[in-house]
């Protein structure tokens, strides 16, 4: 089975201190770590790590700092479909400090926002190898490249694949895809224009440690999440759609998100909500993939 992942790239500087700094204050890291990150591009090493394929869908270019992130995800096992490999420019670079005691972090990102999306109006994936030879089971957006978020909602919905937005924060291109959109996935605190969702088949709202909740044609509920020791939150929620949209990935569109399924919406909740509750358990952007990867022998 094997995933399409379409979004953002970026090229994270992630570092460990005692406390976050005020404004002024200089403060020493105990660690300093690089990895590619950005929401899609975290959902696709954790569906990667669960053992399946993952393309992802964005645009690196060829800057000595996209090699960086290039690496990573090769030694993750991620597939990049990098739609302008010829981009001189830098990669979106973030700035992550994770305070030690809690995991808590601060970020500070230079995203796709200064990317001309008009160049990538051309992008045909039923035309690209990787995808036609592989042909994804599930489709997961984060709308950071807009072109990208739509191309691949219609290739998913040309192909009967289930669709999952990763909405973090309201983006413009989100009124073009929630209708193509199976499930939109929302942070507790994403604000969207009245009306927008209403039409969504499943809405599901994560909030951290607390439960998570979703409304569907099927009712609406709570999934409890574990209780764990929080020592690194970088990325939990991407982590969170990851294994949720493999788990979409196991049965098509119709089995696991159509309006008699409220049982297996739940359990593929339960599922998520286990593999961020145990990435958050380890320090740094990759040491949970192991634990992750033993857990599932587990399962």
């Amino acid at each position: 089975m094997s995933v399409l992942l379409a979004g953002l790239c970026t090229v994270d500087l992630v570092q460990r201190v005692r406390h976050l700094p005020e404004p002024g204050e200089k403060v020493q890291s105990g660690s300093v770590e690089v990895a590619a990150g950005g929401p899609a591009t975290n959902a696709a090493v954790t569906v990667a790590a669960l053992g399946q394929e993952a393309l992802l869908l964005t645009v690196l270019g060829r800057h000595p700092l996209a090699e960086l992130a290039r690496g990573d995800l090769a030694e993750c096992g991620v597939t990049v479909l990098d739609a302008r490999p010829g981009w001189d420019a830098p990669p979106p670079i973030s700035s992550v400090t994770v305070r030690e005691h809690d995991g808590e972090r601060t970020v500070v990102s230079h995203n796709a926002a200064s990317f001309d999306e008009e160049v990538l109006a051309d992008v045909d994936l039923d035309a690209d190898p990787a995808v036609r030879a592989r042909r994804p089971d599930a489709v997961l957006l984060d709308g950071h490249h807009p072109a990208l978020a739509l191309a691949a909602a219609r290739w998913a919905r040309r192909h009967d694949r289930p669709v999952v937005v990763d909405a973090g924060s309201w983006k413009p291109v989100f009124a073009d895809v929630f209708p193509l959109a199976d499930v939109v996935a929302c942070s507790a605190l994403f604000t969207a224009p009245q009306g927008v969702l209403d039409d969504v088949g499943v809405v599901v709202t994560t909030a951290g440690p607390e439960p998570v909740r979703w409304r569907g044609p099927h009712g609406s509920g709570t999934v409890a999440v574990p209780e764990v020791d929080a020592r690194d939150t970088l990325g939990a929620g991407d982590v969170w759609h990851g294994a949720f949209v493999s788990r979409l990935a196991r049965g098509g569109r119709g089995e696991r998100v159509g309006s008699d399924h409220r049982d297996r919406l739940t359990e593929d909740i339960e599922f998520a909500n286990a593999v961020a509750a145990e990435r958050v358990r380890h320090v740094g952007p990759r040491s949970w993939i192991g634990p992750v990867r033993a857990m599932m022998g587990e399962r």
